[in-house]
């Protein structure tokens, strides 16, 4: 009998516990990462590239941390805000979680801040909703991706500037996420001498797109914001209607993320698109980032696997600095904010002073290149922030991009 206990219940059982070594001890157990994702639904398809990411970096380390082993508590919020609540409190309350990852969906964030910051706990979401880190910020949050507006402030720029278009049409889903993406293009898009004539908001789980591209009108491109599966069905439609020919379409990160390429055809031959990562970014570290994905997914990554591989990274980098202890929490979300990386999936980073990040966002274009599509990196804006070219004080002034209110002029 005495072989089945294990060390900690001998400890307790003969009193050894209470000996100085025994904190030590106690702080060897594993340490907990609870990770929020969506594997139903229309945005399952990156929930559950989420949980590879996290898996495979976990696997690269041999699910060891700074000395430390790690348990990863995965839990499905169903892609709601009311399931990412009660899924944010059983990681905390009852599995103990030291740290979380994600969620996905800003709508689910949203909805969770709150009490996140009530129970303390670090947490680490590619959801991008951007007064998280702006007018209402959370001191337990950190965010390795982007905010909604931060790679479309680029794709803005971009487009006026070096593509020439003049009056674009924005069409996104009916939801947060759409509006701060939206308002991000048409802030730096209209800064840069273009207009923003027609915006459109199908909502989330919409089958047929055809009605309000019907509506298009007086421009000379278009910009979309889709996410999940919906820009697949988005792209087909927009080419069956043979706008393609007529509209140059650019997109943000989640339109045409590389783990989607597998699903577009020809129609998306030549989308062009805003994001802080892409396959094509030739580094040490996005070459093994692919390779382990293609070994042990038989995909092609896109932004959300490399996110949660990339928030496996800052949680590492951020123990190694406190020396494994996840004990006490003030000391983990200090050490994860004052991360710096030289080497990741989407090129070197870092975090501002409200715990977001700063790093390269990529325009790319979608090419077919030996039989398979990609996309090329066609320039890199290096070192973006969340408040663009702007004065911060003056961008938090204003109102956060919201469905009908245009952007302030700053």
């Amino acid at each position: 009998m005495a072989s089945s206990l294990s060390r900690r219940g001998f400890l307790v059982g003969t009193g050894l516990a209470a000996l100085p070594f025994a904190p030590a001890i106690a702080q060897s157990e594993p340490a907990r990462i609870g990770l929020l994702t969506v594997k139903t639904g229309p945005l399952a398809q990156g929930g559950i590239q989420m949980e590879q990411g996290l898996t495979l970096f976990l696997k690269d380390r041999n699910n060891t941390l700074a000395g430390r082993k790690i348990e990863l508590v995965s839990a499905d919020t169903g892609g709601n805000p009311a399931g990412a609540k009660t899924k944010a409190q059983e990681l905390v309350e009852r599995d103990k979680v030291d740290v979380i990852v994600g969620p996905l969906a800003a709508f689910e964030l949203l909805a969770i801040s709150d009490y996140i910051a009530e129970a303390k706990v670090p947490m680490l979401s590619l959801a991008a909703a951007d007064d998280m880190t702006q007018r209402k910020p959370n001191p337990w949050f950190v965010r390795s991706s982007a905010t909604s507006s931060q790679c479309c402030h680029a794709l803005g720029d971009f487009a006026a500037k070096e593509m020439k278009l003049q009056a674009v049409a924005e069409i996104a889903e009916d939801f947060a996420f759409g509006y701060e993406q939206a308002g991000g293009f048409l802030r730096a898009f209209e800064d840069a001498g273009g207009k923003v004539v027609q915006k459109i908001w199908p909502p989330l789980a919409t089958a047929d797109y055809t009605p309000y591209l019907a509506q298009l009108s007086g421009i000379d491109g278009v910009w979309n914001g889709f996410a999940g599966s919906n820009p697949v069905k988005f792209n087909k439609q927009y080419a069956d209607m043979g706008l393609k020919e007529k509209y140059p379409v650019v997109g943000g990160w989640t339109a045409y993320d590389d783990a989607l390429l597998k699903s577009f055809g020809d129609e998306a031959v030549g989308a062009v698109s805003a994001s802080w990562y892409s396959t094509e970014l030739d580094t040490p570290s996005n070459k093994k980032f692919i390779a382990g994905m293609q070994r042990d997914y038989q995909t092609l990554p896109g932004g959300y696997a490399a996110g949660t591989y990339i928030n496996g990274m800052c949680i590492e980098a951020a123990l190694e600095k406190i020396g494994g202890k996840t004990d006490n929490k003030q000391a983990l979300i200090d050490a994860l904010r004052g991360v710096s990386l030289t080497d990741t999936p989407r090129g070197p980073l870092r975090f501002d002073h409200l715990g977001n990040v700063v790093g390269n966002v990529f325009i790319r274009k979608i090419e077919r290149k030996d039989g398979k599509l990609v996309n090329s990196i066609i320039k890199t804006y290096a070192d973006v922030g969340q408040f663009w070219t702007y004065d911060e004080t003056k961008y938090l002034a204003a109102p956060v991009y919201t469905r009908d209110a245009a952007p302030a002029k700053l």
